[in-house]
C-alpha cells in the first residue's frame, strides 16, 4: 500500500495548506496543553474562533453502544469530513476486515482503521527501517521524543515487499463517541506530517 515516502505526503500536504490560504506559524507552549492548541488550530482552520477549545469529556466520551467495522464505516460515510470530499474511505474485506481512509488533506495519506473487541486501532506506515541511517540511534531517539506527538505512538510492523516499517498508531474506545474517532483520525494524519519533518535528516539519501 505505501510506495512512497513520508515526505512526499508531507510536500502534498504543504501544497494543498498554501493552495487554501493558510500559513505555518510556530509556537511554544507547555507540554499539557499541546491537546487544546490542536483544537485551536482545527477550529481556526474551520474559520471559528476559538474561546475555550477545552472538550466536556465527562459528557462526550462515549456513546451507548460500540461501534464495529461495518457501523463506523457507514458513520463515517456520513460525517462532514467524508461528504465534503476531504477524506475518502473504502472497507478492505478480509479475516478481519479494516477501514482504508484516505487523508485528501494531508497529501493523500493512507490510514487503515480496525475494530477489534472494544478497541479501535487508527495507523500508518511512515517509512522502512532499512531507510534509516542507524537504526539503534533512531529507535533511541523515537523513544525519547516520541511524547512530543500526542494521542500516537511508534511502532515497527512488517509491510509491502516483506521490510519492516515504522508505523504510527493510536487507539481508542470501541464506545467512543464519531467525533472522538474523526479526531484521533485527524491527530494522526497530523503527527505523521510532523514525524516526517522531524526526522528527515536522519534518513537515508536525504534531498
Amino acid at each position: 500500500m505505501v510506495e512512497k515516502k513520508a515526505s512526499y505526503y508531507q510536500s502534498r500536504y504543504r501544497d494543498r495548506l498554501r493552495q487554501q490560504g493558510f500559513v505555518k506559524k510556530e509556537v511554544w507552549i507547555p507540554p499539557k496543553y499541546t491537546q487544546a492548541l490542536k483544537a485551536c488550530e482545527n477550529a481556526l482552520r474551520e474559520g471559528v474562533l476559538p474561546i475555550d477549545p477545552k472538550v466536556d469529556k465527562e459528557k462526550r466520551m462515549n456513546q451507548v453502544n460500540n461501534w464495529d467495522t461495518q457501523t463506523l464505516f457507514e458513520a463515517l460515510g456520513q460525517s462532514e469530513q467524508v461528504v465534503d470530499g476531504f477524506v475518502e474511505i473504502e472497507m478492505v474485506e478480509g479475516a478481519d476486515p479494516d477501514i482504508l481512509i484516505t487523508m485528501k488533506d494531508f497529501g493523500d495519506l493512507p490510514i487503515l482503521l480496525g475494530v477489534s473487541g472494544s478497541q479501535i486501532i487508527v495507523n500508518t506506515l511512515l517509512w522502512p527501517m532499512d531507510e534509516v541511517n542507524d537504526t539503534a540511534e533512531f529507535n533511541d531517539m523515537i523513544l525519547r521524543t516520541h511524547k512530543l506527538f500526542p494521542l500516537s505512538t511508534f511502532s515497527i510492523t512488517r509491510g509491502p515487499n516483506d521490510r519492516d516499517y515504522y508505523e504510527l498508531f493510536g487507539s481508542l474506545s470501541s464506545g467512543s463517541i464519531l467525533e472522538s474517532v474523526i479526531f484521533e483520525i485527524e491527530t494522526l494524519a497530523d503527527n505523521a506530517m510532523q514525524a516526517a519533518e522531524a526526522y528527515r535528516s536522519d534518513f537515508k539519501n536525504v534531498a
